[in-house]
């Protein structure tokens, strides 16, 4: 995976850093998913006032909130005659947004540490990218079933 990383709060640590890392590599192995080695994506730590303005202007939402996610691969490309993994291209899934400021707040609404947040919000994110969404009950339940198992079999239990 070629993972871009980058901390626009200056707030994380180092081992935060390895551990969002870390866990989109798992993620990106798992059965369901099943990624090519040379996926590109990139996962971006801003604050409050950033992802409120990002949310406002991609989404018409004027508040701030936890993960944004934008996809590049929303379009079935099975009718084309190219398969970017045979000509040895990469695969770009997209970009993750995270805001550092609903990570600290939502690890203390919801009783648990701030890399369990951290994690969450960025298998929630990465599962986006690769199509899972939770519109509807029976989307939400395959989704957030998988994101459990992710996050659990990596070791990071609520």
């Amino acid at each position: 995976m070629d993972l871009v990383l980058v901390d626009k709060t200056d707030s994380l640590s180092k081992e935060q850093l390895e551990m969002v890392s870390s866990i989109i590599d798992f993620a990106a192995k798992n059965e369901e998913i099943k990624l090519p080695e040379n996926t590109e994506m990139s996962v971006t730590f801003v604050n409050d006032e950033e992802i409120h303005q990002i949310n406002k202007e991609h989404r018409q939402k004027d508040r701030p909130t936890d993960v944004i996610s934008f996809a590049l691969e929303e379009e079935d490309l099975s009718g084309f005659d190219f398969d970017l993994e045979e000509l040895g291209l990469p695969r770009n899934i997209g970009d993750l947004f995270i805001s550092v400021d609903r990570t600290k707040d939502q690890a203390a609404e919801f009783n648990h540490s701030f890399d369990r947040e951290l994690g969450f919000l960025t298998i929630h994110g990465f599962l986006h990218l690769n199509g899972y969404d939770h519109m509807t009950p029976e989307d939400e339940k395959e989704m957030f079933d998988l994101q459990r198992k992710i996050l659990n079999d990596y070791g990071l239990e609520r």
